[in-house]
C-alpha cells in the first residue's frame, strides 16, 4: 500500500531534480528580464516547481494497481459543495470548522491560491489571466482524472467533479488578488531597471560559477548515459566494461565542448547567464579565453579526472581568489589579466 506522503515526496524530489536541471535557464532569463537575481528569487523558484509537481502529483497519484481499481463516476451538479456543507453541522464555528465538505473546499482553494502568486511573481500576469489559468490547469487535471489518465486506464479512478473547477478557480482568483496587493506594481517591469549595468560583485560571480559547474555536470551526465546505451546495446559489450570509458566521455565532451565555446564567444555559460563579459588582459584573445578558461571550470575539469581529490582544493583556490581580486575576476582574471565587466555596459557602448 502506498504511503499517504508518496505524492509530497515524489513533488520535493522532482521538484529538486527539476530546480537543479533548469538553474542556468532560470538565471539567465532573470538577469535579462530584471538585471539581477535575488535569494528570494532562488527560493521562490524552487517552491515554485515542488508547488507544480505536488499541484500533479496530489490530484493524480498514487496510480492504482489495474487489478484492484475501481471505476468512479461523475459529480455534474455546480455548487453540490454548499449542499454537503449543510449536511453537517454548523450551529458553531468548531462545528463548521470540523465539517469535512468545509475542509475539502478550503483545501482546494488553498492548493490553487500559490498559483496565483506564482503566476504574478515569475511571469508578471494580472488577476483575470491568473483566473483564466488556474481554471484551464483545473479542467486539464479533471479531465485527466476522467479519461483514466488519457486512457492508461479502462476507466476514471478519481472522481470528476465539477465544483473542484469552480473551488479551484476561485482559488487561483485569490491568489491573483492577494499577489496585486503585495506586489502592485508586479505586471509593470522596468525595463530601463532591468537594463541598466549593475557591479560585478562576488555574489553574481558566485552564481556564474554555480551554473558553470551545473552545465558541466548536466553535460557530462548526459553524454556517459549516451555512451553507456551504444556500448552496450549497440555495440554489445558487456555491461560494466565501461566504466573507463565511461569517465572519459563524461570529462572529455563538456570540456572540449564548453572549451571551444569559450574560445568562440570569450565567456562561459555562466559568463553569458549572469551577463558578464571580459575586458584587457593578455593578447591574443583567444589565449586570453584560453587562460580564462584553464582558470576556472576548465582547470576544475582537468583536474577531476586526473588528480581526483584536487579538483576540490581547485574549488577552494577559486573562492579565495575571487574574494581577494578587487575586480572579482578571480583565478581566470590573474591568470588571463582580464577583468569581468557588466555585458550591458559593453552593448551599451556599442
Amino acid at each position: 500500500m502506498t504511503s499517504p506522503e508518496f505524492p509530497a515526496l515524489v513533488a520535493v524530489l522532482f521538484g529538486v531534480v527539476a530546480a537543479v536541471v533548469l538553474f542556468v535557464p532560470f538565471v539567465a532569463v532573470q538577469y535579462r528580464r530584471e538585471g539581477r537575481l535575488t535569494f528570494l528569487q532562488v527560493v521562490l523558484w524552487v517552491a515554485f516547481l515542488v508547488y507544480a509537481l505536488a499541484l500533479w502529483t496530489y490530484t493524480l497519484l498514487p496510480l492504482p494497481d489495474p487489478d484492484d481499481m475501481r471505476c468512479v463516476g461523475t459529480q455534474l451538479t455546480p455548487f453540490q459543495f454548499v449542499s454537503d456543507i449543510r449536511s453537517y453541522p454548523i450551529d458553531s464555528l468548531g462545528g463548521l470548522a470540523r465539517n469535512p465538505a468545509v475542509m475539502q473546499v478550503a483545501l482546494n482553494v488553498a492548493l490553487f491560491v500559490p498559483l496565483g502568486f506564482f503566476l504574478r511573481f515569475f511571469w508578471r500576469r494580472g488577476v483575470v489571466v491568473t483566473t483564466v489559468v488556474g481554471l484551464l490547469i483545473s479542467l486539464l487535471i479533471e479531465c485527466t482524472q476522467l479519461t483514466g489518465v488519457w486512457g492508461v486506464y479502462d476507466c476514471a479512478y478519481r472522481f470528476f467533479d465539477v465544483d473542484d473547477l469552480i473551488i479551484n478557480t476561485a482559488g487561483a482568483l485569490i491568489g491573483g488578488l492577494l499577489a496585486a496587493l503585495l506586489m502592485p506594481g508586479r505586471t509593470s517591469p522596468d525595463d530601463g531597471a532591468a537594463a541598466a549595468p549593475r557591479p560585478v560583485t562576488f555574489g553574481r560571480r558566485l552564481v556564474g560559477m554555480i551554473c558553470d559547474g551545473l552545465a558541466v555536470w548536466l553535460t557530462g551526465a548526459l553524454a556517459a548515459a549516451v555512451f553507456r546505451v551504444i556500448w552496450f546495446y549497440a555495440l554489445e559489450n558487456p555491461y560494466g566494461s565501461d566504466e573507463r570509458h565511461t569517465n572519459i566521455v563524461a570529462v572529455a565532451v563538456p570540456f572540449v565542448l564548453f572549451g571551444l565555446g569559450t574560445l568562440a564567444t570569450g565567456r562561459t555559460i555562466g559568463d553569458s547567464a549572469v551577463l558578464l563579459r571580459w575586458r584587457g588582459g593578455v593578447r591574443p584573445t583567444v589565449l586570453r579565453s584560453l587562460l580564462r578558461y584553464l582558470g576556472g571550470i576548465g582547470g576544475w575539469q582537468v583536474l577531476s579526472y586526473l588528480l581526483p581529490g584536487w579538483d576540490g582544493l581547485f574549488v577552494v583556490a577559486l573562492l579565495v581568489c575571487l574574494i581577494a581580486t578587487s575586480s572579482r575576476g578571480g583565478l581566470p582574471g590573474i591568470l588571463s589579466g582580464a577583468r569581468p565587466v557588466d555585458a550591458r555596459s559593453v552593448d551599451a557602448a556599442h
